[in-house]
């Protein structure tokens, strides 16, 4: 099963994004859920990246399916539109596919 937890300040800006584990819907190279899942979070890391200003970290180890994004302060307007963005896939992906493969969770700090 795949954890994501979508962790905000008080202030309710995003603090960070953490993917841990790999779904088990099928064997490796065929999880269409672990792919959509990897898919979403890479293209999402990539854009903050790639279109904003905004000051990231990442972590990752594939072998433990972890890919952790970090903000160092609060996220811009156009990241917190593509972080937006982010949870409406994911949640899609939930709706889908069931909490046996996937778990969202939100924490506040």
């Amino acid at each position: 099963m795949t954890t994501i937890t979508i962790t905000r300040s008080s202030n309710d800006s995003y603090k960070s994004i953490e993917c841990l584990g790999h779904a088990g819907f099928a064997d490796y190279g065929n999880d269409i859920v672990c792919s959509a899942i990897s898919v979403l979070t890479i293209n999402l890391i990539n854009s903050i990246d790639q279109l904003t200003d905004d000051k990231i970290t990442v972590d990752q180890d594939e072998e433990k399916g972890l890919i952790r994004l970090l903000f160092e302060d609060a996220p811009s307007n156009e990241a917190d539109l593509l972080l937006q963005s982010y949870e409406l896939g994911i949640d899609s992906i939930y709706r889908q596919y069931g909490k046996k493969f996937l778990n969202i969770k939100f924490r506040r700090e």
